[in-house]
């Protein structure tokens, strides 16, 4: 499946991290998502029923960003995840989970993880 539908930079203030002071004072998440679908029916029908809406996939992957703080970026990589191919149109999907201000104690610009999920 080529046609995908990709979000970059969705940014979210959260309470993940292994250190207690991360959770207590939050920093900045961005987020990327990539989901593979078809898009034939929607491009072909101009229906946004026939694809996933992309604002509200937006406010979805905020959302499973923002709730229940913990350790790991992975296990918040894979809420969303989840949260993406819960959408019967979604095959499968790619999620990057940056944190830019995570406590590295040399200079760095980035740290993320990315996963790659598929519908079972």
């Amino acid at each position: 499946m080529t046609d995908s539908i990709t979000l970059t930079g969705l940014r979210v203030n959260a309470h993940h991290g292994v250190y207690d002071f991360e959770k207590e004072n939050g920093q900045d998440f961005v987020i990327d998502v990539t989901v593979w679908l078809d898009l034939l029916q929607a491009a072909a029908s101009d229906d946004v029923t026939q694809t996933i809406h992309y604002g509200t996939l937006a406010e979805e992957v905020t959302a499973a960003a923002a709730h229940n703080p913990v350790d790991l970026i992975e296990t918040v990589a894979e809420r969303i995840a989840k949260v993406v191919l819960a959408h019967s149109p979604a095959l499968r999907v790619q999620v990057t989970v940056h944190k830019p201000q995570a406590p590295i104690s040399v200079p760095f610009t980035d740290v993320a993880v990315q996963i790659t999920r598929s519908r079972p």
